[in-house]
């Protein structure tokens, strides 16, 4: 059931509490911002996959915060109802001020959360983001701004150490005060634990249906990404006949939890 009035922050929470299944899409520009807002998507991130999907290039590194508070400025014009998340793109939270900068920038473009990739080592900086009014969005698992050191973009957790790692660094991350997680490419009993865990919502990418919600690029749901797809996207275009329809199929699947499948997971 679609949540009334503006999503925000505490709504987010109830969702989780209602086991509500929370919807998440990228978006970059206003048009396709209205639409999924239309649709009734509860939160709109302006991904640095911005990098890949509008610019072209072969990972989301060389995306600037420039790039960032553009596209949220844009995308923010097309909402009234979702919540806005921005990323915070590769270096720019590598200190305190750096992150307080890059926050600031985003969010006075109109973001109401800020995503960062990283695990207990950013507690530090999450903890003086919230302090300071942001609420903050964690990511673990594959976090493509970590691709060079990862080997490539690969499922990641599948071994008992780093299963353990990962449900630790998501504790942290939780008592630093994140307010959501995003969990990429893990095993989906290791994302249905650690959902099971924590009190903040757990969204997953590739991560299974057990968690609180399901977030897509929306390029590669729309299947006009260029490439092979991702194991974890289905082409709700193939199937829908126009932009309009394949939002409200994804958003259906979603809250049904007809998606995804065992097909777009790892066991």
């Amino acid at each position: 059931m679609k949540t009334s009035g503006p999503v925000t922050v505490p709504a987010l929470a109830a969702m989780k509490a209602a086991g509500e299944p929370i919807t998440m899409l990228t978006a970059y520009d206003a048009s396709f911002a209205r639409r999924l807002d239309t649709a009734g998507v509860d939160c709109v991130l302006v991904g640095d996959s911005l990098g890949n999907v509008i610019q072209g290039r072969d990972s989301t590194l060389p995306v600037t915060v420039e790039d960032m508070v553009y596209h949220t400025a844009a995308v923010r014009r097309g909402l009234e109802r979702a919540l806005l998340i921005a990323d915070l793109p590769f270096m720019s939270y590598h200190d305190r001020a750096s992150a307080m900068n890059a926050a600031a920038a985003v969010m006075r473009a109109g973001a109401q959360m800020v995503k960062l990739e990283g695990g207990a080592n950013l507690s530090e900086t999450v903890e003086n983001l919230v302090a300071n009014g942001v609420p903050v969005c964690a990511h673990l698992g594959l976090t493509p701004q970590h691709v060079h050191r990862l080997g490539g973009y690969r499922v990641q957790a599948r071994d008992d150490g780093p299963a353990r790692r990962l449900a630790s660094d998501a504790r942290a991350l939780e008592k630093a005060g994140a307010t959501m997680l995003v969990l990429e490419c893990v095993p989906a009993p290791l994302a249905r634990e650690v959902a099971k865990a924590l009190v903040i919502p757990v969204v997953g990418i590739g991560a299974g249906v057990e968690v609180d919600g399901q977030v897509l690029v929306l390029y590669d749901m729309l299947g006009i990404s260029s490439g092979r797809a991702p194991k974890f996207v289905h082409d709700f275009m193939a199937e829908a006949g126009s932009i309009e329809a394949a939002l409200a199929a994804y958003v259906a699947a979603v809250r049904e939890r007809r998606f995804p499948t065992t097909d777009h997971s790892w066991q």
